[in-house]
């Protein structure tokens, strides 16, 4: 084995070759992530922008929608740098903070989704109290919750594995650092840390992900319990969005995080990796748009708003030349 020495940095072998094949495939996670932002970006500002929004659902829906364009942000641009420039180089610094804004995203997603079963669970379960169950003080503190509970995983995960010596050889087989992978790089055993960090990743996903499934469980209870057959769809539509979400993102996040050592695949972490990474955040925003009758009434709204201001703009056009035209003839 090679001895530790001093890491100035990394080069990231990438997700794809320069072939035409892996080409084709680059442009379209481009064209995933930019939809993704974009996506994200829509979202909030219509929540921003309507304040029939303005509700603690809805807060939260826009925190899970800046969690998604960060998480988007810090992980495509070094992947198209390096395959469109060659730029496979990643400092040491730059790894750790990629490594801490990865796990700070990923893990206050999984206490945000938590988060928001609560908020659908009070809605359905007790309408009459949720300005008491679920007011705006408790959702900030939840918010908050999420991501300091995120960023303090985040603070000691890339603490503890940027603190290893590692081998001469500093290739990653990767297109962004994440710490399991940045592990098989390390001269010194790194089994104990292992194991913490396993159950580390085990508790951030099982303890928010029970109380997912404590949250709907209780609400399925109350669903099947309603006499009203409108009522009952609309509940459904609600939290099946939000089931379909915590469905993407936990499986994909137990995939990559809960598997031992001996089972991973550095082919598969990859494209595990790209699904929660690139193609999960931009699902999000889909899903909810399209299974949310007030988010499409919004847009309708701002499209509507976006049209007339377009029309009204024409019109000024045509009426200012229209007053050329006839200061020209006189």
């Amino acid at each position: 084995m090679d001895k530790g020495n001093a890491t100035t940095g990394f080069i990231l072998l990438g997700l794809f070759d320069h072939t035409r094949a892996h080409l084709f495939l680059f442009v379209l996670v481009l064209t995933v992530a930019f939809n993704s932002v974009v996506g994200n970006a829509l979202l909030l500002l219509l929540i921003n922008q309507d304040r029939r929004l303005h509700t603690p659902m809805y807060f939260l829906l826009s925190q899970l929608s800046l969690m998604d364009m960060m998480l988007v942000s810090i992980v495509v641009p070094q992947m198209a740098a390096g395959y469109l420039m060659g730029k496979n180089y990643i400092s040491a610094a730059g790894c750790g903070f990629q490594i801490f804004f990865f796990l700070t995203l990923g893990g206050g997603e999984c206490f945000l989704l938590a988060a928001m079963s609560y908020d659908r669970y009070v809605a359905i379960c007790h309408p009459l109290r949720y300005p008491v169950l679920m007011s705006w003080q408790l959702c900030l503190r939840l918010t908050l919750g999420s991501w300091l509970l995120g960023a303090a995983d985040g603070a000691m995960q890339a603490a503890a594995t940027m603190s290893f010596q590692f081998c001469s050889r500093h290739e990653i087989d990767h297109f962004f650092c994440e710490a399991p992978v940045l592990l098989h790089l390390a001269c010194g055993n790194t089994s104990a840390f292992e194991f913490v960090m396993y159950i580390c990743c085990v508790l951030m996903l099982l303890i928010p992900f029970s109380l997912i499934l404590a949250s709907y469980g209780l609400i399925l209870t109350a669903v099947l319990r309603m006499r009203s057959t409108e009522a009952r769809k609309k509940a459904f539509a609600t939290c099946s969005s939000h089931l379909t979400v915590v469905g993407l993102f936990y499986g994909a996040a137990a995939f990559s995080y809960m598997r031992p050592a001996s089972a991973r695949s550095a082919n598969h972490d990859k494209v595990v990796s790209a699904f929660y990474t690139i193609v999960t955040p931009m699902l999000n925003p889909l899903i909810y748009s399209l299974r949310n009758s007030e988010v499409k009434g919004s847009l309708r709204k701002c499209l509507a708003r976006c049209s007339a201001l377009r029309s009204k703009d024409t019109l000024v056009g045509l009426d200012l030349a229209g007053a050329t035209k006839e200061k020209g003839i006189q």
